[in-house]
């Protein structure tokens, strides 16, 4: 296949990870936090691609759990917390910490994974392949956030509730 595939199917992974990010970054998060959770995801989808090519198959016969049930939890865990975050009363900045943000990037990287399966295939270097879905990835997610931090400054605590609700919407669809 070609590299221009290899873009589609990065913007496609990336869109995942941006519909996440946007409903995340109305919970106030700083520039330094979107900065890193950006970097994290970027991370992710580079090895994520590559861990399904080397041990994906071992893996999925392994797991009692398939993957789409496993992200389903983690968005609904996810949501519930911005749902009650939402009702809070304090301003401040939230601060999630380096665990959160792992949980995050592992949640919207998943479907990275069960593509490495067939990562070979999809283009003859799959090293590059990764980093274009790393790249792309990241920046999308940086562009989620940042756009879910401005929603969040102009509508206020109402887009954190939306942004929960909307994150255990997306989980519920990984079930069906």
């Amino acid at each position: 296949m070609s590299l221009f595939i290899v873009f589609l199917i990065g913007i496609s992974l990336s869109m995942d990870a941006f519909s996440l990010a946007l409903a995340y970054g109305t919970q106030k998060l700083s520039n330094k936090q979107i900065s890193i959770l950006s970097i994290i995801v970027g991370i992710y989808h580079l090895i994520m691609p590559l861990l399904g090519l080397l041990v994906g198959k071992k893996i999925i016969n392994l797991l009692s759990i398939k993957t789409n049930v496993l992200v389903f939890i983690v968005l609904f865990l996810i949501g519930i917390e911005m749902i009650i975050e939402s009702f809070k009363e304090d301003a401040v900045i939230n601060k999630i910490n380096l665990w959160e943000m792992l949980i995050f990037g592992f949640a919207v990287s998943i479907d990275s994974f069960s593509l490495g399966l067939s990562l070979k295939t999809i283009y003859e270097n799959y090293l590059i392949s990764a980093l274009i879905f790393s790249v792309l990835s990241a920046l999308f997610t940086y562009i989620g956030l940042k756009l879910g931090k401005y929603i969040n400054q102009r509508v206020g605590p109402i887009s954190t509730l939306i942004g929960g609700i909307t994150l255990i919407i997306i989980g519920l669809f990984y079930l069906v």
